[in-house]
């Protein structure tokens, strides 16, 4: 891992976009999402940060975080199992005063105090519904070379049909940003009805720690919520807001079929280089065995984590840690998550299986690549 960097601050919320995929977030928070095969959203995030020397990290919970408790445990596989700084899970109600937030204004307010008497000059924040391979390094140095009060990550691309509509009812925000020839932002704009590229924020921001303290402090007796569209954009003209553009690979989840999508664009190499490549992506280690494929197996086109045993059929499917295809089974652009038993002769496809899932002998089940069916958390098929 990289060297240290005392002068950041990390801070992650891993509940903001949670509405967006209520099927995979009924129990758990969006950054204990799945994703990758052997990954969940929060790992990218967390491991740009430590790659980027912030050691220094506190995740502010707020609903379902035992999932994300016990994936991140200590820290220790990101190197921030330590006495001073290290990993920090702030789950809701943690101070007498405090209450479950709704937004990224409460939730910094819940921790006024901590922020207060932390070392460190600045703090990047970042949500974790995308998974990215970021260089917080290079961000914070552009961050303080360009002497900006406020520094936001943006990436061009075109909006999903999804984000094209506003819908406040979950909460489904897209910042898009206009900006200057010196990068500097001149408008904040919400879900734009448009087709075109647009500089789409990533909800990933650099600041000055008493700065964020004095706008958090100001918003919140104000009743605010949203930190982009209640107070960044109402400082637009008294604060030298920049942005900076992240040119590398991204997924960004909005819903199922993004999920869906999304995963399956894995299966191209580019992809997965562009989304590896570089810096390490550390996740909870699992002790188990390497994947193994009976004989008489066919595999093509597919990922597959370790502990998997393979003995049917596989094709344009991703396979989490401990997946069993049975002899005669049949699998194709499938999604199955940790422990996921395929019986025997069942035929599957265009399926997305939450943990310990089983599929019966002989069972036949699909959805399409426009509808994936998605199979809850324990359920037998």
């Amino acid at each position: 891992m990289n060297n240290k960097n005392n002068e950041a601050l990390g801070i992650i919320f891993p509940n903001s976009y949670d509405t967006l995929l209520p099927e995979l977030t009924n129990d758990r928070s969006m950054a204990s999402i799945p994703f990758a095969s052997r990954y969940r959203l929060v790992d990218f995030v967390l491991s740009s940060m430590v790659n980027g020397g912030i050691d220094n990290v506190s995740i502010l919970a707020r609903e379902n975080y035992m999932s994300l408790i016990d994936h991140l445990g200590n820290g220790r596989e990101w190197d921030l199992s330590r006495k001073n700084g290290g990993l920090n899970i702030v789950p809701p109600f943690a101070q007498k005063s405090s209450d479950k937030y709704n937004g990224r204004v409460e939730a910094l307010s819940s921790i006024y105090n901590f922020l207060s008497r932390e070392k460190e000059k600045y703090v990047v924040m970042s949500d974790s519904n995308i998974a990215m391979n970021f260089d917080f390094k290079d961000f914070l140095e552009t961050h303080i070379k360009s002497g900006a009060d406020v520094t936001m990550a943006f990436a061009r691309t075109v909006l999903p049909d999804s984000g094209r509509k506003f819908s406040i009812s979950n909460k489904d925000l897209y910042y898009t940003l206009s900006m200057d020839e010196e990068n500097r932002i001149k408008a904040i704009n919400t879900s734009p009805e448009t087709g075109e590229e647009v500089k789409l924020s990533m909800n990933l921001f650099c600041i000055e720690k008493e700065l964020l303290i004095k706008l958090i402090s100001e918003a919140y007796v104000k009743g605010m919520i949203y930190f982009e569209r209640d107070v960044l954009a109402r400082e637009l003209d008294r604060l030298d807001i920049r942005g900076y553009e992240f040119k590398g690979y991204f997924a960004r989840l909005t819903n199922m079929k993004s999920y869906f999508d999304e995963s399956m664009k894995l299966l191209d190499e580019d992809n997965l280089n562009g989304l590896f490549s570089g810096n390490p992506i550390y996740t909870k280690i699992r002790d188990d065995n390497p994947a193994r494929y009976v004989k008489g197996a066919k595999v093509s086109n597919v990922m597959v984590a370790d502990g998997c045993i393979i003995e049917g059929e596989v094709e344009n499917s991703i396979l989490f840690r401990g997946v069993h295809v049975k002899k005669g089974a049949k699998v194709s652009n499938c999604i199955l998550l940790q422990d996921t038993v395929v019986g025997e002769n069942a035929d599957i496809s265009y399926l997305v299986t939450d943990k310990i899932v089983t599929i019966k002998d002989g069972s036949k089940a699909s959805g399409t690549a426009d509808f994936p069916v998605y199979v809850s958390k324990g359920r037998e098929l």
